[in-house]
């Protein structure tokens, strides 16, 4: 399918995990992708690999996410696509109780706060083009509750489903969609680097998905992707689910 053929993508964490495999996706149906991440050496990789723009940005900081989204209008005279999906999910980010305020602040910041900026710097481009779509990256836990906590992690993840909802019908006029893509856990580096280290809770969650597994980072690309093209034209202000059943269970099968 060539169904971004021509259009302009920016993916934030694009060098890894689910961005890469976005990336990946992205190109393979058509799209020029601009690839942000906070690695020069995996988002150049990533960015070489299929033709692309690497532009080294700390999504944190307003001056670097300016001028990444300033840098894709520049080089390809536009932007149609944002997928904003940089995160982090670090092991002191645990039950409320014992997650200090350094790592609430931090966590805040890369997952909260980025959406923000990269939203507020996309929208600008998106209205000169008369089109668009942002894609957010939230979680099935931004409408349900862990007892395996990531206090601040979850509060993130609801803001930016609040966010993406608030402005998909901000902009839905002007032609923009804004969507919250919500995974369940993805088979990514950052999953297998926190499990690896709590064997006990990443079998908690397993047994709670009614697929049995953990979603691959092609899956939720193929997601992204949808959300992208003009096939989720009547889709915005939107929660995607992609939990392989989680917030539909009330008893996983055995």
């Amino acid at each position: 399918m060539q169904r971004l053929e021509g259009r302009v993508a920016v993916v934030t964490g694009g060098g890894s995990g689910v961005g890469l495999a976005t990336v990946r996706r992205f190109a393979a149906e058509g799209a020029l992708v601009v690839v942000a991440d906070i690695d020069d050496d995996a988002g150049r990789t990533a960015a070489d690999e299929v033709g692309g723009l690497f532009v080294r940005t700390d999504v944190t900081d307003e001056g670097q996410v300016e001028n990444l989204f300033r840098a894709a209008a520049d080089t390809f005279g536009k932007l149609d696509i944002a997928f904003n999906n940089a995160g982090i999910s670090p092991p002191d980010d645990d039950s409320i109780l014992i997650t200090g305020i350094e790592a609430w602040e931090r966590v805040q910041k890369v997952n909260l706060t980025s959406v923000y900026l990269c939203c507020k710097h996309a929208i600008p481009h998106m209205r000169a083009n008369g089109k668009g779509s942002i894609i957010n990256t939230a979680s099935c836990v931004a409408t349900m509750g862990a007892a395996t906590s990531q206090i601040s992690y979850t509060a993130s993840k609801g803001g930016v489903l609040a966010m993406s909802r608030e402005l998909g019908v901000q902009f839905a006029r002007e032609g923009i969609r804004v969507n919250a893509l919500s995974p369940g856990p993805v088979n990514t580096p950052l999953l297998q680097e926190l499990f690896a280290k709590d064997p006990e809770r990443a079998a908690r969650r397993l047994v709670h998905v009614p697929l049995g597994r953990f979603a691959e980072p092609e899956e939720i690309a193929a997601a992204a992707a949808f959300l992208a093209s003009d096939d989720s034209s009547f889709i915005t202000a939107s929660n995607f689910l992609v939990d392989g059943g989680i917030s539909g269970a009330y008893v996983t099968p055995l």
